[in-house]
């Protein structure tokens, strides 16, 4: 049933292939080579992540639709948007449940369609994940002591904090999240920039970075308390060398002083200082919502402008959040998420050889994080520490998630997000859909 769509992706292939013959090079470039010419793989930038997906969902649909005696029924919902801030998947979280009340309809299962990268032999690709991995963006507002850069030891260079954590941060294993059965991703960052709008030989006053964080066990809290404290000890350890050359050169006395605190903290300390906060808060988010910025933009102009309002001065480090949340789901104890493991289980047998493995956790963001099972009982800790949130990021109170049993089942391949982006045909047009199949007709009749 899926076979008419890679009519196109074998024109990109072949023309591919004479390319990647004649001029491949990388490790990366030789693997797609070989891939193309074993005849399991068909290129295509967007099949693979994740139109193959929603192929496969769409076929199994068109099949059970034909079925003259079928039960229950099978909702197929495409959203929009996942990568930047799920807003389909968000809008669909706070729909579903009077969506299907108004049809007579009672959610029981939901499954996520989203591709598996395996640069191996496929065996970690061809699985179905029972969670999905939760992400956090953390985020460092770093104040200096602006300076002459002819006389440094004036002052304490807010871009060499920033790159201090930027250092120490990155690939911290003190941050790392051990999900069931991976080894845990570090966090990684993402974006690092000063205030300066224009060339000067001024130090700069305030620097902004941010880093990805992903998660799944450990809760949102306690990361920013384990961030914030490696950001105490990191810009402790640079005000000491700072110190100590500048002593050498005897141009200084004592190391400074760099005070470290959370976005919270430094909202209550504001408030102390400003009864008026709260509207200059909500005036800041509005117009750089208005201007077009993205939610970590957002977040650093309303943290400038919160610590502004503070009369702290630096050297100073503020730590938060600065952008949505993604919350880690898992399978829960209901008996419709004992159904769902179940159901698992008998369609991973009934497939046999072919060997779809069962995992806890699916390794990148997906909208299973709006669907599934979350514990929002951490949302709070996030809120108060996410400068935005009540305004570019508006988290309702009811709905914000779904609550459905949830599971991924994807196609498998390689590169995805490149020009050698692939997938493995046989697993997306044959045992994916098989596999779906047999699932949703185990829910169905097991009911």
């Amino acid at each position: 049933a899926l076979k008419h769509l890679a009519t196109e992706p074998e024109h990109l292939k072949s023309a591919m292939l004479e390319g990647l013959r004649k001029s491949a090079s990388s490790e990366s470039e030789k693997r797609a080579l070989a891939d193309l010419e074993s005849g399991d793989f068909l290129p295509g930038r967007g099949l693979l992540d994740m139109k193959a997906g929603l192929a496969a969902g769409l076929a199994v649909c068109e099949a059970f639709a034909a079925m003259p005696e079928r039960r229950g029924n099978l909702l197929f919902l495409a959203v929009p948007d996942e990568e930047a801030t799920s807003v389909g998947a968000r809008q669909l979280a706070r729909s579903l449940r009077p969506l299907a009340s108004e049809h007579g309809l009672d959610p029981v299962a939901a499954i996520n369609l989203d591709s598996i990268a395996d640069d191996g032999d496929g065996s970690e690709g061809r699985a179905v994940t029972l969670g999905s991995i939760g992400k956090l963006l953390l985020t460092a507002f770093v104040v200096g002591l602006p300076a002459h850069a002819c006389y440094p030891f004036a002052g304490v260079n807010a871009g060499a904090l920033a790159g201090a954590i930027a250092a120490e941060v990155e690939w911290s294993t003190a941050l790392a999240d051990l999900a069931p059965g991976t080894p845990g991703m570090p966090p990684t960052l993402l974006s690092i920039k000063d205030s300066k709008q224009h060339y000067d030989v001024t130090t700069p006053a305030h620097v902004w970075a941010t880093w990805n964080m992903l998660y799944f066990k450990r809760e949102p809290a306690e990361l920013l308390d384990t961030f914030t404290g490696l950001c105490r000890r990191t810009v402790a350890a640079a005000s000491e060398r700072l110190g100590s050359t500048a002593r050498e050169r005897g141009m200084g006395a004592s190391d400074p002083a760099v005070e470290v605190i959370d976005f919270a903290t430094l909202v209550a300390r504001a408030h102390a200082a400003d009864p008026t906060l709260d509207a200059a808060i909500a005036e800041t988010a509005t117009t750089a919502i208005r201007a077009g910025h993205n939610l970590p933009e957002q977040c650093r102009l309303v943290t400038e402008a919160v610590w502004r309002r503070s009369g702290l001065t630096g050297p100073l480090v503020v730590t938060g959040f600065g952008s949505l949340p993604y919350l880690p789901v898992a399978l829960g104890v209901s008996d419709n998420a004992r159904r769902l493991a179940d159901a698992v289980s008998k369609a991973r047998a009934a497939i046999g050889s072919c060997g779809i493995a069962a995992t806890a956790v699916f390794p990148g963001i997906s909208d299973m994080s709006f669907l599934g099972e979350a514990d929002l009982s951490t949302v709070p800790a996030i809120a108060s520490n996410t400068p935005t949130w009540g305004h570019g990021i508006a988290w309702p109170e009811q709905g914000a998630i779904a609550g459905v049993p949830a599971v991924n089942a994807g196609p498998w391949g390689r590169d995805y997000h490149t020009p050698l982006e692939r997938m493995h045909t046989g697993y997306a047009f044959d045992v994916l859909p098989r596999f779906l199949a047999e699932l949703t007709g185990t829910l169905i009749t097991d009911d």
